[in-house]
């Protein structure tokens, strides 16, 4: 993602700083000068990560943690700067750093959740989001649902998992990655009619976003079709499988169900 024109307005800011950082007097903004400045070095940090500087990130979050030694918001960037580079337990200990200077600080909460679940953590990842997930100010709260509901399945908490998962949809219904795992959760429950329905959105989003199909997708959706003896879009779907994924376990249940036939 490129750096935001709000970032760049940010830098071009910085530069008519003086070396002498005072507040701010006369006017309508009395917003100290301090704050402003902590808070543009945090959002060039945040752009130049996402760009993948991660060099540059870092040499604005050193500037904002020389403004600020305990911003909560630079330590989240930097967190995000480690884990990227590979050092997980540092990563985590900059996360919790973070949480311990700002326990209201949903980004840095979203965040750390994300590395727990991405080390396997699935429970400790849980708990960090339905924190999230119950922030009605935090603004990705589609996303923390979402990631909630996928925590909810690695857990065994099937009945959480489609709350969490209904309730990111409902917040933002173009969110594929729920609307797939809502398809998954309605077919094993035998409530098909509401399986596909979810699996023709998960198929309408997921083109929309130029995502592909997994071997897992295409499966349920080869299953769908059938349930509805709709033949022609279970062979779309069989081809799509064998030229695809070919190797994957899927397959070998497609060929399975084919003999059977």
């Amino acid at each position: 993602m490129q750096v935001r024109s709000n970032v760049i307005a940010g830098a071009l800011s910085l530069m008519l700083l003086s070396s002498c950082v005072t507040t701010t007097t006369g006017g309508f903004n009395t917003e100290p000068s301090e704050e402003r400045a902590e808070r543009d070095f945090v959002q060039l940090a945040t752009g130049y990560f996402e760009a993948g500087d991660m060099a540059a990130s870092r040499r604005n979050v050193n500037n904002a943690l020389a403004i600020n030694s305990r911003s909560a918001d630079a330590y989240n960037v930097l967190a995000l700067v480690l884990q990227r580079e590979g050092d997980i337990q540092l990563a985590r200990e900059t996360f919790e750093r973070a949480l311990a200077l700002d326990s209201d600080n949903a980004r840095a909460r979203n965040n750390f959740a994300a590395l727990l679940f991405e080390i396997g953590e699935y429970e400790q990842s849980y708990r960090q989001l339905e924190m999230v997930a119950n922030d009605t100010t935090y603004e990705s709260r589609a996303l923390a649902f979402e990631n909630l509901g996928l925590s909810a399945l690695r857990t065994a908490r099937p009945e959480r998992a489609e709350y969490a998962f209904e309730r990111a949809l409902q917040l933002n219904s173009n969110l594929y990655r729920a609307s797939l795992e809502m398809a998954q959760i309605k077919f094993a429950k035998g409530e098909f009619a509401e399986s596909m329905t979810h699996y023709s959105q998960f198929v309408t989003t997921s083109n929309f976003y130029n995502v592909a199909q997994t071997a897992r997708s295409l499966w349920l959706g080869i299953q769908l079709e059938r349930r509805f003896d709709n033949d022609e879009g279970a062979v779309l779907y069989g081809a799509l499988l064998q030229n695809l994924y070919r190797d994957s376990p899927q397959y070998q249940d497609y060929l399975n169900t084919q003999n059977d036939q």
